[in-house]
């Protein structure tokens, strides 16, 4: 430490010394002068507490609100496909059976629909092509609310079936709700949780999403969402989809002609421009899990919920998982668990797989797919990055 300058002025300091008998004081008073002359300028040295000022008595600053959030988050979620396909009781109820695996400080999933009316628009022309498209009423965003969710990615190949139209007119359904969106082309939805603020960000194939095929505009909208927030959690609708579609290797996944990315180096470049947390979906079946410079990539939590048989429950598409995540308030890593599911039966609806049978599978493609950097699955789905 410096050693301070004394001011000439003795009765400035005789003054000081008084009033600080007077009050109580123990604190040190250190008055610097510049050059000798009339300005003076305090300034705080080693040891002085920020956020008080001078002449006050120091008192530690606030502790944060907290230094751990929980997330949780599922892969693909389809309820509907109006107006023939609805699930029973017109999905009041949808989400009861997997509602307390769900609760976490934030709820996230992958909106595979939009929650629309018919706007005259359709992806699926009338030649018989194989195509497929879905759409849920409007009202159903209530739905997701009962089900604890708070935020919703809507970049994925069903986002836009209904057009433009359908797409607003979903986000406005959440929105009257109190249901965030994430998904759009530089969309950086933010939320406040617990005193912690978590940047959410959804990518596609697709050109009105954020793009997991241009990997200079991934990075630079996940640094400008790093600079915003203390967590960034990417959602990415990525990987080719089939029930053999479970194992991730380097390189581009082609499906249908249609380029779904690589689903490796678009996570490692995300990460290494500032995500802590990637959850992938698309495929829908599950995928390993890999842990890269210590935060956590799933690179499919495989289906949901396929209401009303909108999405086929055959063998491993069936399987789907609540992912949930604690993380500090640095975005490390701070514990997590997979909750095994399924949709099969019941009208599509989800439900906790007493079997856990997607638990199984994922720990075997994590050994297969990651032996050194999978993530390890306890006997309960404990989370926890390899040695």
């Amino acid at each position: 430490m410096d050693r301070p300058l004394v001011e000439p002025r003795r009765t400035r300091l005789l003054l000081g010394a008084v009033l600080a008998v007077v009050l109580g004081l123990t604190a040190v008073i250190v008055i610097m002068v510049r050059g000798g002359g009339d300005d003076v300028n305090p300034t705080w040295h080693a040891g002085a507490i920020r956020g008080t000022s001078p002449g006050s008595a120091a008192s530690p600053s606030p502790a944060p609100a907290t230094d751990t959030i929980s997330l949780s988050a599922t892969g693909d979620i389809i309820m509907a496909d109006a107006p023939d396909k609805i699930p029973p009781n017109g999905g009041r109820g949808f989400f009861d059976d997997v509602k307390e695996a769900l609760k976490a400080d934030l709820v996230m999933g992958n909106l595979e629909e939009p929650l629309t009316d018919d706007t005259g628009y359709a992806k699926c022309g009338a030649d018989g092509s194989a195509c497929f498209q879905f759409r849920a009423p409007p009202s159903y965003a209530a739905h997701l609310r009962d089900g604890g969710f708070d935020l919703l990615n809507l970049a994925n190949n069903h986002g836009n079936d209904f057009g433009e139209t359908g797409h607003r007119n979903t986000q406005r359904a959440l929105e009257q709700h109190g249901l965030k969106h994430t998904g759009d082309r530089g969309q950086i939805t933010v939320v406040e949780v617990k005193g912690v603020r978590v940047a959410v960000l959804g990518f596609s194939p697709y050109s009105w999403t954020n793009q997991l095929n241009d990997l200079d505009q991934a990075r630079s909208v996940v640094r400008e969402a790093a600079a915003q927030a203390d967590i960034v959690v990417v959602q990415a609708h990525m990987g080719a989809e089939g029930s053999d579609a479970t194992r991730v290797r380097p390189g581009s996944e082609i499906y249908y002609g249609e380029n779904r990315g690589d689903p490796i180096a678009f996570s490692h470049a995300v990460i290494d421009a500032g995500a802590d947390l990637v959850v992938g979906h698309g495929p829908h079946v599950m995928r390993a899990m890999e842990f890269y410079k210590g935060r956590l990539i799933a690179y499919s939590l495989g289906n949901f919920a396929g209401g009303a048989g909108t999405l086929s429950a055959s063998g491993n598409l069936g399987l789907g998982a609540v992912l949930k995540v604690s993380l500090h308030r640095d975005g490390t890593w701070a514990g997590g668990t997979f909750i095994a599911t399924t949709f099969q039966g019941g009208g599509g609806l989800p439900r906790i797989d007493s079997r856990k049978r997607g638990l199984a599978l994922v720990r075997s493609l994590c050994e297969r797919d990651f032996p050194t950097t999978g993530a390890r699955l306890g006997p309960n789905g404990e989370i926890s990055p390899p040695n």
